[in-house]
Parts: structure tokens; C-alpha cells; sequence
């Protein structure tokens, strides 16, 4: 058997855009920091090898603090390293991945053509191939025979399914090349142990969350592999997290104090974004909320989804502007399309907004 750490998706030197330009820095650090961890766990682990399945850095471009973090950590790690890069962080000959000085225990696959590396002491063959475009066919067509009397590993970016661009690849090719554990990247949610064939594979996901489609606790896998036998356990890092907290204000009075109610305990280290929703009549200041909670998260927005209870056609009857304005809006709302209605209720939002000075409501 031969024991893996088997991660992927970094993005490296992401520019956290929905951060303000102070705290997108301190992220990109941390993930330079999340790389130590990396080289912990691999120790703490004794694994014999690292698979990294691509996409490490963002960009096909990278800080210079971000290259010299990535070649500390591998010489720290020790045991061989490989690396096959995706379609952010594809190999050309003037990409980071060219340029980079890293330690001699590093192999990077450079082609799309499947590449085979010995470890003649674990006998043990890896497999690889890489992303030169930031698009990519299917790399496993035509896949080699591989020698059944080693234990054979791959490292791969792409997606299993019908995705055109980034090296689709269906459960039949994956069982076709015979491969004892395909190390996977490209999702970034962890899969859990997939098996085709008599192959086992799986992506990790990305290591630490870097928008709210990336919630909660990531990691890497630890995998033990042998001819024909996968096991594997999914190892969460300690990393920012990103959270969605969705607050009811159906029958509250006051937006922040429900807030407060519904905070989980210890936030102040991770990112969230809350979510107001059901019937409240009150004004809510999406902005202010934000920035008066802001002390309790490393980062908050709030989006309010909420109603009103009050119909908006309640005055359309009435014998003034008002009821006139509401009646010929009606008319045109019960004759309009889904998106016409969306724009006539906006319309008259800001209308009623105008003549109730400035109070707007929501609808």
C-alpha cells in the first residue's frame, strides 16, 4: 500500500473581489499560510507522496511571495510531489509553473499526452497529464496499457460528466485505464470515494472556501492505496469559512435584534452573509445592518429578501394621484409578461417611494 495526501484547487492568489482591498490581501497570505498546514499534515500523516490535481494557482500568473510559499512547503513536505495543472493554472513555457525553482521532489506534468513516473520502491507508477490551454479535450482517450503488478495512480484535472471544455471524461474511460485511484480535481465540493470499474476515484474539493458557492469545512483527502484497494478519509483544514444564515422576520419587529438571535456562537473568524426573508413591514438598511454587526465576522453582507404585507394595488381605489397612478399600473401588470412585471413593480416601488418622500417600499 501506498499512502497519499491527495488535494486540489487552491486558486492561489485569488483576488477576493467581495472583499474590501485590505482583507482580500490578508486572504491571499492565508492562503499561503493554509500551504504550512499542507506540509504538516503530510509529516504528522507519513504519507509517501503528494498528488496535487491542478488549478494550485488562480491565474496563469502569480505574486512572487505565493511561488517562493509553494516551493517552501514542498521542500518542507519531503516525500515526491506531483502536480497536474488545470485549466487557471495551465502549463505554457511562460507560466509560473516554468518558471518556478522547486525542490528536486517535484514533478510537474507539462503535456496533455499521459505521463508515466517509477516509484520503484513502492512499486508504484504515477500517471499524469496537464491542461496547456485553459481548455482541454478528453485526456483519457487512447490511455496506455499499464502494468497490472505495480500499483498505478493518476492525477488529473477535469470533470467527470458531458463538460466540453475541461477534459470530460466519462465512468467507462475512467474504468478503462485500469487505474488503481484517480486523483481528481476541478469540483470543488468534496465527492467521497467514487469507484468505475476496478477504479477508485474522487476530488477533494478546494482546501478553504473563497465565496459563498464554497461553504462550510474544507480539507484534502488522506488516501491508502494499494493493487485493486482504496481506503480514504476526508481531513478538514482549519481555514476561513464561508456561511449563509437565512433569518425569518415573519412576525419580528426589529431586523437586528432577530439577527442577534439567530447568530451561531463564535463567527468573528469566518464570512457570512445573512439573509433576510417572510413578511416585515419595517424599513431595513441593508448597508447599516452590515456595518453595524460588522465587528462580530471577519466579513458581512446582508441581503434582504423579505416582503411587505401590505398589498401594493390596497389604494389603487382611491380617489386621488395615488389611486389613479395604481389603477393604470394594474392594468398593465395583469396584461404584462414575467419580466414586465418585475420592471412595473420596480416602477411603482419607487413611485410610491417618491410620493410617500422617499420611504421606499419593498415589494
Amino acid at each position: 500500500m501506498i499512502k497519499l495526501l491527495h488535494a486540489a484547487d487552491f486558486h492561489l492568489d485569488s483576488p477576493f473581489d467581495a472583499l474590501p482591498e485590505d482583507k482580500a490581501k490578508q486572504r491571499r497570505q492565508e492562503q499561503r499560510e493554509l500551504l504550512d498546514q499542507i506540509a504538516s499534515l503530510a509529516k504528522s500523516e507519513q504519507v509517501d507522496a503528494v498528488l496535487l490535481a491542478g488549478d494550485l494557482l488562480d491565474s496563469d500568473k502569480s505574486y512572487y511571495e505565493t511561488g517562493e510559499a509553494l516551493a517552501r512547503t514542498f521542500e518542507a513536505i519531503g516525500v515526491p510531489v506531483f502536480i497536474a495543472p488545470g485549466n487557471h493554472d495551465y502549463y505554457h513555457p511562460h507560466s509560473p509553473w516554468a518558471a518556478l525553482r522547486l525542490p528536486e521532489n517535484v514533478h510537474i506534468f507539462t503535456t496533455s499526452t499521459p505521463e508515466a513516473v517509477e516509484l520503484p520502491d513502492k512499486q508504484t507508477v504515477v500517471w499524469g497529464a496537464a491542461f496547456t490551454a485553459n481548455h482541454a479535450h478528453s485526456l483519457l482517450e487512447d490511455f496506455p496499457d499499464v502494468d497490472k503488478s505495480k500499483t498505478n495512480l493518476m492525477v488529473l484535472h477535469g470533470q467527470v460528466g458531458t463538460e466540453e471544455r475541461y477534459n470530460p471524461m466519462t465512468p467507462a474511460q475512467i474504468a478503462a485505464t485500469g487505474i488503481d485511484y484517480l486523483a481528481l480535481g476541478h469540483v470543488h465540493n468534496y465527492s467521497g470515494l467514487q469507484k468505475a470499474g476496478s477504479t477508485h476515484y474522487a476530488y477533494p474539493g478546494c482546501p478553504e472556501g473563497r465565496g459563498f458557492d464554497e461553504l462550510g469545512k474544507r480539507g484534502v483527502i488522506i488516501a491508502a492505496v494499494g493493487r485493486g484497494k482504496v481506503t480514504e478519509r476526508f481531513v478538514p483544514l482549519g481555514g476561513r469559512q464561508y456561511h449563509k444564515l437565512q433569518v425569518d422576520l415573519q412576525d419580528k419587529s426589529d431586523a437586528e435584534q432577530a439577527i442577534l438571535e439567530a447568530l451561531p456562537k463564535y463567527t468573528e473568524r469566518d464570512i457570512y452573509r445573512i439573509v433576510l426573508t417572510g413578511e416585515f413591514d419595517g424599513r431595513i438598511d441593508e448597508t447599516a445592518l452590515a456595518n453595524k454587526l460588522a465587528d462580530r465576522f471577519f466579513h458581512l453582507s446582508v441581503q434582504d429578501q423579505t416582503r411587505l404585507r401590505r398589498n401594493i394595488w390596497a389604494e389603487a381605489e382611491e380617489d386621488s394621484l395615488r389611486g389613479l397612478f395604481l389603477r393604470k399600473m394594474r392594468a398593465k401588470y395583469e396584461l404584462g409578461t414575467e419580466a414586465e412585471r418585475e420592471q412595473i413593480t420596480w416602477a411603482i416601488r419607487y413611485a410610491l417611494a417618491a410620493m410617500e418622500q422617499g420611504e421606499q417600499w419593498r415589494v
